[in-house]
């Protein structure tokens, strides 16, 4: 099983960093391998807690290599419910990468654990018979709190449906529960990590040097 690592977020930074630079990103300092991942941006404001700024990824297996860089970008630049990060934030931005394994079809909709278990759902929507997915990374619903019943309303909602929520629909969704390893770098940590393996800061166009 390969696990998430610093180098794998390092990657992510280093790809976000080469868009704005309209430039190529170094090659990838981790091992290549086949496995579903996905790739989550945050934004630290005023030192509060840090906010969702992209999440995008994929349940299939992926190259990583490949997979992360597309990530990095789909989820930076083209998650609907934000707008397109741009230079400027990168100091304030942390990156999350999670590598998903262990998948497992559950009994039923509350047939997993909170803070272990990431989720998928997928069910026929009865107002319009179409048929809708969504999933939650296993630290999500630990992160907001959420019953597992929660938990599984919010991702009904985020698939897309909008009509009422019964008991008889909740049992008639397919859930798979997964596990992930994840590994999360603030900028700081980034340029740090540039630093000591290249020998020098990050240059990003429109971003003044990072200074503590």
């Amino acid at each position: 099983m390969v696990s998430a690592n610093k180098e794998m977020a390092a990657f992510c930074f280093d790809t976000l960093v080469a868009h704005y630079n309209s430039e190529d990103a170094p090659p990838a300092a981790f091992d290549e391998g086949q496995h579903p991942l996905f790739v989550t941006w945050k934004k630290v404001v005023n030192d509060g807690e840090p906010r969702l700024r992209g999440c995008i990824g994929t349940l299939e297996a992926r190259y990583l290599i490949n997979g992360f860089r597309d990530y990095a970008l789909t989820s930076a630049l083209r998650d609907r419910r934000f707008p397109p990060i741009q230079a400027k934030e990168l100091p304030y931005l942390e990156c999350t990468v999670s590598i998903l394994a262990d998948y497992e079809a559950a009994d039923h909709y509350l047939d997993w654990e909170v803070g272990k278990h990431g989720i998928i759902i997928e069910f026929i929507d009865p107002d319009h018979n179409t048929r809708r997915s969504a999933t939650y990374l296993p630290e999500v619903a630990a992160h907001e709190g959420w019953t597992k019943t929660e938990a599984i309303d919010s991702l009904i909602r985020k698939a897309g449906y909008n009509g009422l929520i019964t008991e008889s629909l909740r049992k008639r969704l397919q859930l798979t529960r997964y596990q992930s390893t994840l590994f999360t770098m603030s900028y700081s940590e980034y340029v740090s990590y540039v630093k000591e393996t290249r020998g020098e800061a990050p240059f990003i166009n429109g971003v003044k040097p990072h200074r503590h």
